[in-house]
């Protein structure tokens, strides 16, 4: 699966530098609101001899990582290293909140756990897939404009901080520890759409691996069931991962829990679903299996296919 944090590609010229001016905006605008509103129960670092919120310094961190490397992929006209430091500023973060906040619980060291776990599989995925192509389409006409390349970190910058954002904020949180019936509800539901996006980026990979297939599209294993089923896997397993962080949650805390309807916004509307459908209708638009394809499989939900004949 692609980075949800990648924008669309945008026109040239004043009207793109006007675009990424207003989505970097956009974008810091969101993060401030929900530091401004989930800070409140936060754990305190001494930095500078004053006490600042952790969950406030983890949204730092997560555009700082972004600007830096955003500094080096500019000058080296690269976009090799973009999902890999999404994945990297994941691990980063949530165990420098764990670090900083204090006692270590088990409920946080499960939230840490799980997104670690996801991290680790996702971004060497999504590395290895870029340095095999040779080039990320999805930059090819915007890395070379600052204003541009620049707003598609800024982005990943976010979708880090808000994606983690439940997680954080459970991390962080000064309250008890709570290891209820809810929380191993939400780990079934991360166990559950884990293991739908690998099994979904396994069969891709592999069906792709072979020549015959050049130029087909998939329609076996999870993808007879949904024509974007890791896409269903990423928003169910980052539900499980809200879940989970719910029970610790407290007062403006609670605003995180917009992070599974952020990924599924993102992966539904901005990138994801809707610029893979557009590619697909482009290339195979006119085939007539992939028509039959289409009609008869759900977009993201799956459903079995014999329940659909």
């Amino acid at each position: 699966m692609a980075n949800p944090g990648t924008p669309e590609r945008p026109r040239r010229g004043a009207d793109s530098t006007r675009t990424a001016i207003a989505g970097i905006t956009a974008a810091l605008a969101v993060a401030s609101l929900v530091v401004w509103a989930a800070s409140g129960h936060s754990a305190l670092l001494n930095v500078w001899g004053n006490g600042w919120p952790v969950f406030a310094l983890c949204a730092v961190f997560a555009f700082g990582v972004q600007w830096i490397v955003f500094a080096h992929a500019f000058s080296a006209q690269t976009e090799h290293f973009y999902d890999l430091t999404g994945s990297i500023t994941y691990l980063v973060m949530v165990w420098f909140a764990i670090a900083a906040s204090g006692p270590t619980d088990p409920h946080a060291l499960l939230l840490a756990g799980l997104i670690t776990i996801w991290a680790l599989r996702l971004g060497p995925f999504l590395f290895r897939r870029v340095r095999m192509a040779g080039e990320d389409e999805r930059f090819r006409t915007i890395k070379t404009s600052f204003a541009t390349f620049f707003m598609a970190w800024t982005l990943q910058g976010l979708w880090v901080f808000l994606t983690a954002s439940c997680a954080l904020a459970a991390i962080t949180h000064t309250g008890g520890i709570y290891l209820g019936a809810i929380v191993w509800i939400g780990v079934a539901m991360w166990v559950t759409g884990f293991a739908i996006e690998v099994i979904a980026d396994n069969q891709k990979t592999a069906f792709r691996a072979d020549p015959d297939n050049a130029d087909k599209f998939v329609t076996t294993g999870l993808w007879a069931w949904s024509r974007h089923p890791n896409y269903f896997g990423e928003i169910l397993l980052w539900t499980g991962i809200a879940v989970i962080a719910w029970p610790e949650l407290e007062g403006g805390q609670y605003i995180t829990l917009i992070s599974p309807i952020f990924v599924a916004f993102l992966l539904t509307k901005v990138s994801g679903v809707r610029m893979l459908e557009a590619r697909a209708d482009r290339q195979w638009g006119k085939d007539p299996a992939y028509i039959e394809y289409r009609k008869n499989t759900p977009t993201l939900i799956p459903a079995p296919p014999k329940e659909r004949r």
